[in-house]
């Protein structure tokens, strides 16, 4: 393969990805409305999945620092979407865990978002969905073991 060849094709992946990812994230967003940031959404996605967490997880799952899932956080906190509970053995660490609202508040986003990406798929073939899930959890796995070889 020429290497103009790679060049062009490492250009329609940066420009590709980069589109993708702004109108992926704006469509996203028009579905959580003003209640949530997508981090936020992203956030209680987590949270929803697996029951009870820990700030510094949330910071090593997304890849981010501790601050940034602070913040994030104590807006969620805020809007009574959840609650911190302190372990009794080690107060320094605190339980993370959907409130009610924070459950209801999710289920809507979700319901929409899992609509608004419905009727995205269903415009492709079914053997052409599957191919682009596989190729990009392949493209995951390659970034994750990328990451762990630093």
């Amino acid at each position: 393969m020429a290497e103009t060849n790679i060049k062009d094709l490492v250009d329609r992946y940066i420009a590709v990805s980069q589109s993708v990812e702004k109108k992926a994230g704006a469509l996203v967003k028009g579905q959580i409305g003003s209640d949530l940031t997508n981090d936020q959404h992203f956030t209680l996605r987590y949270m929803n999945q697996v029951g009870t967490c820990t700030s510094s997880e949330l910071a090593e799952v997304f890849d981010v620092q501790k601050s940034a899932i602070t913040a994030i956080i104590q807006r969620l906190w805020e809007k009574g979407l959840i609650e911190r509970t302190r372990d009794e053995k080690d107060r320094r660490v605190v339980y993370l865990t959907l409130t009610e609202k924070g459950k209801d508040l999710y289920s809507q986003c979700e319901k929409r978002i899992h609509n608004l990406v419905e009727g995205l798929i269903t415009k492709f073939e079914h053997h052409e969905i599957n191919q682009f899930i596989n190729t990009f959890e392949k493209l995951n796995q390659i970034l994750i073991n990328y990451k762990l070889e630093e």
